[in-house]
């Protein structure tokens, strides 16, 4: 694929985000909005004639993504049938394209000795370029089936069962308890790595081309699951894992510790509702912040804490610093766990001089004043041996802290709506269902996604939500 000894020739070449001075003074993405088609190129002609393309593998790209067949349509200048090979397997590439962490280049097999090839990069670019070419349009749909199907939730594995169903020509409805369409692209994941512009977009494509989306109703709630059922012949739960994991310390009821996802969807919507996201009861403005827990979630809270205005930022990681190459026991084509510096550590790195993140530490307690306020937090050094967590005596440390946020992870889906559709769950408390059938323990009841499968990517959410709209399909076309 590509070029024959593109992969030879040239070196890996990422694009380059905004400067880090100019991004964090505003929400604005951290993308330039333009891309270096040459560079691109170069890239994609760097995609090996290997064989057997792992990048689209169980272990690289959970869609199935055809990479290595855009990858040299890019090369040869055919974006539009790129795009066209994009869409045949991801419904959502500019989300993918921004905030997939490319388990893909992790498998690559130009990797396995050599930078990958820039795939999401490449990804991006193909969709940014079919909006900005007018080939993306509604799907005009010519024959309709009758069957009505309820879709609760709005993330990313609703939105494309939704896409997927409405394409075959069942009526689809979705409902969402929040006051906009998008679940977690839209108030999980903050402006500055997915602008809200870009979820909108995509959200009108699919109410033109006939998906009904109703907000502010919180289904298991505001209404019942045997209403719906009256009403529509099949019912999908893609409702996301939304209850955030505690961390149940002394002193956890003080002033000023929030959930990460209760921090950042403020912000956001602060933001969209009035622009002025320093309004929110949550800022950071002028505070020692104290984020706990990494991954994509902790990165968000560091950039967003940054923007406005805090003190100082520390985030606390209880494993050890990964090391900068695979270690033994992770080979390629595993998701590499090697170190790696996100938009927001840079961020912080820049502002405060230093990389917010320490690394081996627990938190014992929180500190908080008379006015029931958190002043500080206490902690301890540990390590691990033989899979044991060992307190390391003589490193306990107080640190000086007015906004703590949480980021640790989700446990499972909330349990309201499965307690009012009467449907089992597993033994982590995600909806039960099997993956591939995606079918609830009551008839005509499917679920997909995070609330099936646990905390997940957003790729995995699209997967899971393709996967369910064919069985759904297949369960109305037998009833």
């Amino acid at each position: 694929m590509g070029k024959v000894t593109g992969f030879k020739e040239f070196d890996r070449k990422t694009e380059d985000y905004r400067p880090v001075e100019l991004r964090i003074k505003d929400y604005g993405e951290i993308f330039t909005g333009t891309h270096n088609i040459a560079q691109l190129q170069e890239q994609g002609a760097r995609c090996m004639d290997c064989g057997v393309p792992f990048c689209q593998s169980e272990n690289g790209c959970p869609v199935d993504n055809l990479i290595p067949e855009w990858n040299d349509l890019v090369y040869n200048d055919k974006w539009q049938e790129a795009l066209i090979r994009l869409h045949k397997t991801n419904n959502f590439p500019e989300f993918t394209g921004r905030v997939c962490p490319a388990p893909c280049e992790g498998s690559c097999v130009l990797g396995i000795n050599n930078p990958a090839v820039t795939i999401k990069n490449i990804e991006q670019t193909i969709i940014d370029r079919g909006f900005e070419e007018g080939w993306i349009q509604p799907h005009m749909v010519e024959y309709r089936t009758g069957k009505k199907i309820a879709i609760i939730g709005s993330g990313p594995a609703g939105l494309a069962a939704a896409d997927e169903l409405n394409k075959i020509g069942h009526s689809v409805t979705v409902f969402e308890r929040d006051d906009r369409i998008g679940g977690l692209l839209m108030y999980g994941i903050p402006n500055m790595k997915l602008g809200k512009d870009v979820v909108d977009r995509r959200v009108d494509l699919l109410k033109d081309s006939g998906v009904e989306f109703i907000t502010n109703v919180n289904v298991g709630q505001d209404t019942t699951t045997a209403d719906l059922q009256k009403e529509f012949d099949a019912l999908v739960f893609t409702t996301g894992a939304t209850q955030a994991r505690d961390l149940p310390v002394a002193n956890r009821d003080a002033d000023g510790v929030h959930m990460a996802m209760e921090y950042l969807s403020k912000n956001t919507k602060s933001l969209l509702d009035t622009g002025h996201a320093d309004d929110s009861d949550l800022s950071a403005k002028g505070k020692d912040v104290i984020v706990i827990g990494g991954g994509d979630t902790g990165t968000d809270c560091i950039g967003t804490a940054l923007r406005q205005g805090a003190k100082s930022i520390v985030n606390f990681e209880l494993m050890g610093k990964p090391p900068q190459d695979r270690a033994d026991n992770n080979p390629w084509p595993l998701w590499p766990l090697i170190y790696r510096v996100d938009y927001g550590h840079a961020e912080a790195a820049q502002v405060f001089g230093n990389d917010p993140r320490q690394y081996h530490l627990m938190t014992k307690s929180f500190i908080k004043d008379d006015a029931g306020k958190v002043t500080g937090l206490n902690t301890v050094n540990v390590d691990f041996k033989d899979g044991q967590l060992i307190e390391i005596e003589g490193s306990e440390k107080t640190w000086d802290t007015q906004l703590v946020l949480l980021s640790m992870g989700f446990v499972s889906p909330e349990h309201y709506l499965s307690d009012d559709a009467d449907i089992k769950l597993d033994a982590r408390g995600n909806y039960q269902a099997t993956y591939g059938e995606y079918l609830t323990s009551k008839k005509g009841v499917f679920t997909a996604g995070d609330c099936r499968r646990g905390q997940s990517l957003v790729v995995w959410a699209i997967h899971e939500g393709r996967g369910v709209a064919e069985k759904v399909d297949q369960y109305l076309t037998h009833h």
